[in-house]
């Protein structure tokens, strides 16, 4: 099960969904930015959008999930949404849901990381380059990774020496959004910048392979091999 808060970003009403697991905590906390098919639908409408929190609350793990699309009505087409997109208008949207957990009784603030599927794996890249106390970030085949967003904003891959923790990285050698080779570009990325990285590429995958939600697109085989990994990762630096 899981609460939702409303927080002010610069007037505009921000839904973000808060994850807990059972117990009294303290516990470790993850700031999770929502994949692109929540952009017209809303948080509590992606089934998707609801396990990943109740994986993460059975696994031991706090989490907020900010709709960063509140900045437009939901009914707003969805091109529009993306097109227009801002990165300084989400690292707003994600400080602020961070700054909502670290204030929880329940969470451990020095305990926090990130983690995001598809556009919200590429906003977890961009989140983790705008906050200095996350202690981990996940990358789930993140896309336009090399692209700022929005007038005058940086490519993120250009930011990766501010990132301030381990990185892991999921993602499919069948995706064009990454690519192979822009993945390698992102490792790359990460070694000039010193960032310890762990990047893991699937044979037979291809973009949003662990969406359920996509028969064309989901794999069974490596979505559990992928979630093991990333759970272990997340122990080894959270818990």
């Amino acid at each position: 099960m899981y609460s939702k808060e409303i927080l002010d970003i610069d007037g505009s009403p921000m839904e973000t969904l808060v994850f807990k697991p059972e117990g009294r905590g303290p516990f470790p906390g993850l700031m999770v930015a929502q994949h692109l098919p929540l952009a017209h639908t809303g948080l509590e409408n992606d089934p998707f959008t609801i396990d990943v929190g109740e994986k993460l609350a059975a696994a031991g793990y706090a989490s907020v999930t900010p709709f960063v699309f509140h900045w437009w009505p939901k009914d707003e087409d969805i091109e529009v949404k993306r097109d227009r997109f801002r990165d300084d208008n989400v690292v707003k949207d994600m400080n602020a849901a961070f700054d909502l957990m670290a204030g929880m009784d329940d969470v451990d603030e020095g305990r926090i990381g990130i983690i995001g599927h598809c556009w919200g794996g590429r906003l977890s890249w961009l989140g983790a380059c705008h906050n200095p106390r996350y202690q981990a970030a996940v990358v789930l085949y993140g896309g336009r990774i090399k692209a700022g967003m929005g007038e005058g904003a940086p490519p993120p891959i250009s930011l990766a020496d501010r990132i301030p923790c381990p990185m892991l990285g999921i993602f499919g050698n069948d995706d064009q959004n990454p690519s192979p080779a822009d993945v390698e570009d992102l490792a790359a990325a990460l070694t000039r910048a010193g960032v310890a990285h762990t990047f893991h590429q699937y044979d037979g995958a291809g973009h949003g392979f662990q969406d359920f939600n996509n028969p064309e697109r989901y794999r069974e085989a490596q979505t559990k091999d992928s979630w093991e990994k990333v759970l272990a990762f997340l122990d080894s630096r959270l818990k």
